[in-house]
């Protein structure tokens, strides 16, 4: 019992480095689209470093929830594969250790970076979401010319719909205007102006629009009389109160809500609707992607030992391809949950329950030093890609 104690600690303590790594490798990856995207704000609108870190923050834990069992996986690939090419299993069989009895670290190590992901899951991705949006809506506050793309339909201010062809951020110069003005209902109007500026108004939520040798277009709703315009100069207010307020009081997304509001959604919304399965789904996924850290460390375990034979790099493909395919089964499950093809219970869980079978099976196998003919043939095709790209490199 004590050598076993020796080992399960070994064992623990060599899951812990290559899974930060994974988890910070893996972390950085995901976050990349979001860091350009907020990087651009910040050099473009003057918000504050601080604001970009927060967002950054708040972003973490919608991707926490994926990249943790992600780690989990390669974190014990990576052990076992030293493990292995260090011949230290062929030490431990030789003592008496099966491979059975390496697995009690393994699943400990697992659990608690399930509890992790549940955590980030079921708490973190609720408070994220609800945080980001907060501060979004503190930046749109304060910075007048966020909301505005070039090349797109905005509809952020109450009853006015407008087009710009080009920005120019430094001087808040826009290029060819197109504004559909329908605040009052007998009478629509739609401008258009080759130049104009914005600008602040009275208050943080108003602001004047000035076009240049522009004309108005305006059609009289009852007489369906038509009235042109040519300007020189023309100022139009822009009010930004009511999409402030349906951003703080719109409903909120299945991925925003907190376990006690999907499972009131669930006794209370309409089982018929779209959104009342988007709910249910959500609500499994928050317990089913956890737990795939457990069905994915019992699968690393049998492709880290019987890819000791290969080079290391062929194993961790071998274990890119698999977690690969597990986010397909994850996707696929999805997709045929929110149409409706199969219960949200089962597309959620079916990726795990494949996972950990195939996992199972192979680890059964390997501890009998059984030959895996699938792993062999993608240990192949590995290792021929491989020599395929040296060779190219040579060349």
């Amino acid at each position: 019992m004590k050598f076993n104690t020796i080992v399960y600690r070994y064992i623990f303590k060599e899951l812990i480095p290559p899974f930060l790594m994974n988890l910070v490798f893996f972390m950085f990856v995901f976050l990349m689209r979001e860091i350009l995207e907020i990087t651009h704000v910040i050099v473009n609108y003057q918000v504050s470093v601080v604001v970009f870190f927060l967002m950054l923050a708040y972003s973490m834990p919608y991707f926490l929830a994926y990249i943790i069992p992600m780690s989990v996986m390669m974190s014990v690939l990576l052990a076992f594969l030293r493990l292995s090419s260090d011949n230290e299993i062929v030490a431990l069989k030789a003592g008496g250790v099966s491979l059975y009895q390496l697995l009690p670290p393994v699943i400990a190590f697992s659990v608690l970076c399930a509890l992790l992901a549940a955590g980030m899951s079921i708490y973190g991705l609720p408070w994220g979401e609800q945080a980001y949006k907060e501060t979004a809506l503190q930046v749109v506050q304060s910075n007048f010319n966020l909301g505005l793309k070039e090349r797109q339909f905005n509809d952020s201010f109450d009853g006015v719909m407008f087009y710009v062809n080009k920005i120019d951020l430094k001087n808040n110069a826009l290029t060819d205007i197109y504004v559909e003005d329908q605040r009052n209902e007998a009478l629509a109007s739609t401008i258009v102006a080759p130049k104009g500026i914005i600008s602040p108004g009275e208050d943080k939520y108003s602001f004047i629009l000035t076009l240049y040798k522009g004309s108005i277009n305006q059609v009289e709703m009852k007489t369906h009389s038509v009235y042109i315009t040519k300007f020189d100069t023309y100022e139009l207010r822009l009010d930004l109160k009511d999409a402030v307020r349906n951003i703080g009081q719109r409903e909120k997304r299945e991925n925003e809500m907190r376990m006690d509001e999907l499972t009131g959604y669930l006794k209370t919304g309409d089982p018929h609707t779209k959104k009342y399965l988007a709910v249910r789904m959500e609500l499994q996924k928050k317990f089913s992607i956890p737990f795939a850290c457990i069905a994915l460390a019992v699968l690393a375990v049998p492709l880290g030992v019987a890819s000791s034979a290969t080079r290391k790099t062929a194993g961790l493909g071998i274990g890119l391809f698999a977690f690969l395919f597990y986010y397909l089964l994850l996707s696929a499950g999805l997709v045929l949950g929110e149409a409706g093809g199969i219960s949200p219970g089962l597309a959620m869980w079916m990726p795990n329950v494949i996972m950990g079978g195939l996992g199972l099976y192979l680890l059964v196998r390997t501890a009998e030093d059984r030959p895996l003919e699938l792993l062999d043939r993608l240990n192949r095709l590995v290792r021929n890609f491989l020599r395929r790209g040296e060779t190219k490199q040579m060349v």
